[in-house]
């Protein structure tokens, strides 16, 4: 029971993770930006389908097709550049919080103006995840597979737990900022109301001085 009960919470993490898919020329490159605490591990799967213009769908692979791989820290660092196949794994651990861009571009030789081709490219991004190997956990006995999923679990949980800081540390730093954009805000309409109090107090000066110099009053 309680490895079944281990083994449910494990897969519900893993599926909480998002996969998604999007189209991409051939030539062309693709990026996302994902908010990573510092200190964690990131592991990226992709998929290259090529789109078949007799068959008018898109293959199941794209042999020959590979893909260029390249990870930006907040500080514009590259962190990961290498050039993989049309179906692989990276991975990489950031050592500062921000968002890291991720970018795809296919290692076509063709020129921009001929590489008319279009790919389905499947990614999925695991942020502090680290895969369960079942080939191992089924060598065990279940108290050692029992273990090393709750081992696992745990590090899930202290994962959990440093992207809960750094969503405070977020909002802190968000906090501070408004409440001086807010103060600073209030001393801007200070400021006008003071310059519309000058100006008009020198209009009615003015006009005063002028209608005193034309004998009028």
């Amino acid at each position: 029971m309680k490895s079944q009960l281990i083994g449910f919470l494990m897969n519900f993490w893993i599926s909480f993770s998002p996969a998604l898919y999007f189209h991409s020329g051939e030539r062309e490159e693709k990026c996302i930006i994902e908010d990573v605490p510092s200190d964690t591990l990131v592991i990226g799967n992709y998929k290259v389908q090529q789109w078949d213009i007799r068959e008018q769908e898109f293959l199941e692979s794209a042999p020959g097709l590979g893909m260029f791989v390249t990870v930006t820290t907040p500080t514009a660092e590259v962190l990961l550049r290498k050039l993989y196949g049309p179906q692989a794994t990276f991975s990489f651990t950031s050592y500062i919080s921000g968002e890291h861009v991720i970018c795809l571009q296919s290692n076509s030789t063709r020129l921009v103006a001929f590489a008319g081709s279009k790919l389905r490219i499947h990614l999925d991004i695991r942020v502090g995840e680290h895969f369960l190997d079942e080939a191992v956990a089924q060598a065990k006995d279940k108290v050692n597979e029992v273990n090393f999923r709750l081992g696992h679990l745990i590090e899930q949980i202290h994962h959990i737990s440093k992207e809960q800081n750094y969503e405070r540390e977020r909002e802190e730093n968000f906090r501070k900022t408004s409440e001086q954009t807010n103060s600073n805000i209030l001393w801007w309409a200070i400021v006008q109301t003071l310059i519309l109090i000058s100006v008009g107090i020198w209009q009615i000066k003015s006009l005063k001085d002028f209608f005193i110099a034309k004998k009028l009053v």
